[in-house]
């Protein structure tokens, strides 16, 4: 975090010519108002523009080197003068430098002025926000949610971004999925925004309709993919940076830097990030308009087969009242991707991953409405991420063309938390291995679709769609690098998340129709009265 900070500041620094000090206080401008003032608490420090972040951050001790470990560091190390070995002569100096200049101006507060980012949460302004994260992150459920039912009127902090919007907080018999009290009548039961009686006839718009017409909810059973982890480019690229850059900061972090709204299985929001929006529960929705709002996005930043069994209680679906579901049950990556020096012990093994997703099967049998369906989606070949990215420049390296992904994913690897260091490592063999476990994961899967029977719901696989991804990518004229996200340089990018979208769902209208439910009839008639009472 120190690292990244700081050369942002530098670079801010650089690219209009200011002082250091200048350039914190530029850059907690663009921050929203009500941050300013935080912002430039916390980030004070002083620094020669010679100093790399490396050595910056080195030096007010946030980060270091610990005994018998490697000396991390993002950026080549300072030229080495005469005998001195480089970053190791460059440390003490600096070392001493900020003692003196401490010594002097104890009005300057370091990053370490409150021991760490950690106890960033100690500050009023953010005890409260604090709080609520945790809480979220704890339970996975909307912290703002008045009657229980699991659905929210607030957008984030697992609100309506990550499950249908609620239309009566109140009432914990009203939400999204549910089938119709007495079709709907008097109110909106399920919050589709169908209800009242036709004057011409007498017949509840419910019935006329949304009777026979399969509808079915849409569920995510998955991982930070599935969550969409995006951390945008424009916050550490100096050349792009402004107050808009950083508008949706709040919104990002009480979203856990997810971005469900525009993700392949429940986005239902135009991006704001790159590319387009298409989902899952969009195509859905165009399909039956009465499938309105049912929609659950109940994944999260590291998920994998084992942590889903818990993640997974978070389900809002009762088997008597509501709608059946389409879950899609995708972890790509994180049964074989940890952090760890020795990765492949830390490897989910395909008899753990047979037995982590028939629980969750069996657990979802006793909640779905019969007549659901359940997707396994297959593993990742992440060999995709080195091979199309190890030799560009990451957006801190831009400016000065110093910083590669591949760079990057040492630095990672060294302070042990890549995201997966049996992929983004130049060990080509490590690569293939890990792959090859991906492999044995999702056969796993595939075994399971093909033998394993349940009383709910049927169970289909598919394997996820990378290659045909980036062949239509390719067809459109993109580049296969632009599929990945580019900041973390490891998670499907808006674009990669639109296309895969089209693809599973060609896959599924050829070779598993019944999944999807016929088409309403009556979805113009449905539009057209909603445009005729200035409905949205």
């Amino acid at each position: 975090g120190c690292v990244l900070v700081v050369s942002v500041i530098e670079q801010l620094a650089q690219w209009h010519n200011s002082t250091v000090k200048a350039a914190m206080e530029r850059l907690c401008t663009y921050t929203p108002e009500e941050y300013n003032s935080l912002c430039l608490y916390t980030i004070s420090f002083s620094v020669d523009k010679e100093m790399n972040a490396d050595v910056v951050c080195h030096s007010l001790k946030l980060c270091k080197q610990e005994p018998g470990q490697p000396l991390c560091h993002l950026y080549p190390p300072p030229k080495k003068e005469k005998h001195s070995p480089g970053l190791f002569y460059a440390l003490p100096h600096a070392e001493q430098k900020h003692q003196i200049i401490s010594a002097h101006s104890s009005h300057i507060c370091y990053f370490g002025c409150f021991m760490g980012f950690s106890s960033v949460c100690a500050f009023p302004l953010l005890a409260n926000l604090c709080e609520k994260i945790k809480h979220v992150i704890r339970n996975k459920l909307p912290f703002e949610d008045f009657d229980g039912d699991k659905f929210s009127t607030f957008p984030t902090l697992r609100g309506y971004h990550w499950r249908g919007r609620d239309c009566n907080d109140k009432n914990m018999t009203v939400y999204p999925g549910r089938r119709p009290d007495n079709w709907d009548v008097e109110s909106d039961s399920n919050c589709n925004g169908i209800w009242g009686v036709d004057p011409k006839d007498g017949i509840p718009y419910e019935e006329k309709f949304c009777k026979g017409a399969d509808s079915q909810g849409v569920v995510l059973l998955g991982d930070s993919a599935g969550a969409h982890f995006h951390i945008p480019p424009e916050w550490m690229t100096v050349t792009q940076m402004s107050a808009k850059s950083f508008a949706n900061l709040p919104m990002a972090f009480t979203n856990e830097l997810d971005w469900p709204q525009f993700s392949e299985i429940t986005g239902f929001l135009n991006s704001t990030i790159g590319g387009w929006t298409d989902s899952l529960y969009l195509r859905l929705r165009r399909r039956n308009r009465c499938n309105h709002r049912d929609l659950q996005n109940i994944s999260q930043n590291g998920g994998s087969s084992g942590n889903l069994l818990y993640l997974i209680k978070s389900l809002a679906r009762n088997q008597l009242l509501d709608n059946p579901a389409i879950v899609t049950y995708a972890t790509i990556g994180n049964d074989v991707c940890n952090g760890n020096r020795d990765t492949l012990a830390h490897m989910t093994t395909p008899k753990e991953m047979f037995s982590n997703v028939v629980q969750a099967l069996r657990y979802l049998d006793s909640r779905l409405p019969n007549g659901s369906h359940v997707i396994l989606t297959g593993l990742v070949d992440g060999r995709f991420l080195w091979d199309n990215l190890h030799d560009r420049y990451h957006p801190l390296g831009q400016l000065n063309s110093d910083i590669t992904y591949s760079q990057l994913y040492s630095f990672l690897d060294c302070l042990q938390v890549s995201p997966c260091s049996g992929w983004l490592t130049p060990n080509e063999t490590l690569r293939n291995l890990t792959s090859e476990r991906a492999l044995q994961l999702s056969n796993v899967l595939k075994e399971i679709a093909r033998s394993e029977k349940f009383a709910n719901f049927d169970v289909f696989y598919m394997d996820f769609p990378l290659r045909q991804t980036a062949e239509e990518w390719r067809k459109m004229g993109g580049e296969p690098w632009q599929l990945i996200e580019p900041v973390d340089g490891f998670h499907p990018s808006q674009i990669a998340a639109a296309i895969g979208t089209g693809i599973t769902w060609e896959k599924a209208l050829q070779e598993w129709p019944q999944v999807l439910g016929k088409e309403n009839p009556f979805n113009d008639q449905i539009e057209a009265i909603f445009k005729d009472q200035g409905g949205h």
